[in-house]
């Protein structure tokens, strides 16, 4: 009696663990935000009601730096520049009069960050002047394979929101199409994206300059260049989705200001039903925990203020996600 009583336990806990494993999003709390995600998919996906959206018109994007991975205590990209920058310097004695390299060499990143980081995104492009895309993306390949991050020792492209690549994959099974739109770099992400995010290098949408082709002995190439910066943060995020995606998304997840007009643009007034949400960082143990004064970029202001009467959903990292990393 004692033994069967023994199996029928393990066998109600098993089931329990089962079920629990098929659940969506296992890796949220069962909270407020986790509820609003899945109510949410669940009336843009029933075709029997009146919020129904086709799959066409599923668009979902994404901020990447502090929304799918850490963005402290600087942006993962403007690691790898530095030590770009560290390996060209032999052959570059002109940028010992730039004050943006020299600044990133000496560590000294807030004037880098300014002006929607325009400091970042000038070192970034003159690291990468002169390459082929090709070039560049196996130099953010080998620096994958190789570096640490400083606090958690894992490889920069192990870091990746176990949340969050739960949210991108249940939105992806659910018909929906994600998109990257980041002020990250484009080359950059579209290095990885796909291994990591699952989301292919065409719907990656970040910061960039000017490509020129050209046909070598050895075949046609794209060489970066130094000209027609864009930078796709604050109102350029929504000008971005307009000119590359050209649909309006029902569904916009950041975790900063830079992210605000985004969620304004795929929630003010869209004629679909709608989602914007923002992480929020308050894990110190875990993580980070932020707001007003991150380490680097991220801050998030006015976008939390304005949460409330958007309708906009506030993640609260600590309260709301179960584990940050993958384990």
């Amino acid at each position: 009696m004692i033994h069967r009583n023994l199996c029928t336990l393990a066998c109600i806990l098993w089931s329990a663990l089962a079920t629990h494993a098929s659940e969506p999003l296992p890796s949220w709390n069962d909270s407020s935000s986790r509820r609003a995600i899945l109510s949410f998919v669940a009336k843009v996906t029933d075709k029997s009601g009146g919020s129904f959206v086709p799959p066409a018109q599923r668009i979902a994007v994404f901020d990447n730096d502090g929304t799918l991975w850490p963005e402290n205590p600087i942006p993962f990209q403007m690691s790898f520049t530095i030590e770009e920058i560290k390996r060209q310097l032999p052959q570059h004695p002109e940028w010992k009069s730039d004050k943006d390299i020299q600044a990133a060499l000496s560590g000294d990143f807030p004037p880098l960050l300014r002006d929607h980081f325009r400091g970042l995104l000038h070192i970034i492009s003159v690291a990468g002047s002169g390459m082929t895309t090709d070039e560049f993306a196996a130099s953010v390949r080998r620096w994958f394979a190789s570096a640490k991050h400083p606090r958690f020792n894992k490889a920069y492209d192990g870091l990746a929101y176990q949340p969050m690549q739960e949210l991108l994959a249940y939105l992806r099974a659910n018909g929906f199409k994600n998109y990257i739109v980041s002020g990250g770099g484009l080359d950059f992400m579209r290095a990885f994206s796909e291994r990591v995010y699952g989301v292919v290098p065409e719907q990656v949408v970040g910061s960039h300059t000017a490509v020129v082709y050209e046909l070598r002995d050895s075949g046609p190439v794209l060489v970066k260049t130094m000209n027609r910066l864009f930078v796709d943060d604050g109102a350029a995020k929504p000008e971005a989705i307009h000119q590359f995606i050209g649909r309006r998304p029902i569904a916009a997840f950041g975790n900063s200001d830079g992210d605000k007009e985004m969620l304004e643009y795929t929630t003010i007034g869209n004629p679909l039903p709608s989602l914007g949400l923002l992480i929020h960082h308050t894990d110190k143990e875990r993580e980070y925990a932020y707001d007003a004064k991150p380490q680097s970029s991220g801050k998030l202001i006015t976008a939390l203020a304005e949460a409330p009467q958007r309708g906009w959903v506030v993640t609260d990292m600590k309260k709301d996600w179960r584990l940050i990393f993958s384990e």
